[in-house]
């Protein structure tokens, strides 16, 4: 070797998981088409079922996407976080549960009868379990919320990963966005949603484009609830009865109210 030799850092090895979920979460990672050659001059993603057959365990940063609903997904999230150095939730079902949490309301037996129909007796061996993110099983060390997730976000937090830092995801309500983005409140529409207290970075996407925040992000570490409380009442509406019309993505968390 000549003295002036650098040695070659080894890449970082990544791996990405998926349980519950539609894996529309690891499709946005994946149609970073003009980045990709940037990511994998960077790191060595050594699992992705979405991308390769190659699959191996000795990996640092693992993105995993979906929920646990499953007794066996349970141990296999556990093996996850005892090989990995940082573990990323990624996308609401892993975050928050997602929508796979709305079987939560039922019993297990009516779920997959539901789901199953005429052949749920088939299917009673299945372990199912109440669904919930992946931190209800495992401590998380970062989150990439949204239902998908967005390019730019998963960019940054990749980013901030190499380098070091912690991602700097927003912990502000969507009405930042929504007035950023010049949008006329959905209040005074006549239409209610939960933006004031959801997490956001979406870049208010649904308002903007005739919809409402349904809360696929979550809620805001410390949602300034009382702040709202006024309008609310304006429009003869509480909090608790607006979280329990936007219900889709806060399953978890009332499940865990009602046992």
């Amino acid at each position: 070797m000549q003295p002036n030799a650098m040695k070659t850092r080894a890449k970082p090895k990544v791996a990405f998981f998926s349980f519950t979920c539609c894996e529309g979460c690891q499709l946005q990672a994946l149609s970073c088409e003009d980045e990709l050659p940037d990511i994998l001059s960077l790191v060595d993603i050594v699992n992705f079922r979405e991308a390769i057959d190659e699959k191996r365990d000795d990996y640092e940063i693992a993105f995993i996407e979906g929920s646990v609903s499953r007794t066996q997904e349970i141990e296999e999230v556990k093996k996850i976080r005892e090989k990995a150095k940082v573990v990323v939730a990624l996308g609401a079902c892993s975050s928050t549960g997602g929508l796979n949490c709305l079987k939560n309301r039922f019993p297990m037996q009516e779920a997959q009868k539901v789901v199953y129909g005429d052949k749920a007796k088939k299917y009673k061996h299945l372990d199912t379990i109440p669904a919930r993110p992946i931190d209800a099983v495992i401590h998380v060390d970062y989150y990439i919320h949204g239902c998908p997730i967005t390019k730019s976000e998963f960019l940054h937090a990749l980013k901030s990963l190499l380098l070091g830092k912690k991602p700097d995801i927003p912990n502000y309500p969507v009405c930042v966005d929504c007035k950023m983005a010049g949008n006329v409140c959905v209040f005074e529409k006549g239409m209610t949603c939960v933006g004031p207290v959801t997490r956001a970075g979406c870049s208010a996407i649904c308002v903007t484009y005739g919809c409402v925040c349904w809360g696929c992000r979550g809620l805001v570490d410390n949602p300034n609830i009382e702040a709202h409380e006024e309008t609310l009442k304006r429009y003869g509406l509480t909090v608790d009865g607006v979280l329990r019309s936007f219900d889709l993505y806060g399953g978890w968390e009332r499940h865990k109210e009602n046992k």
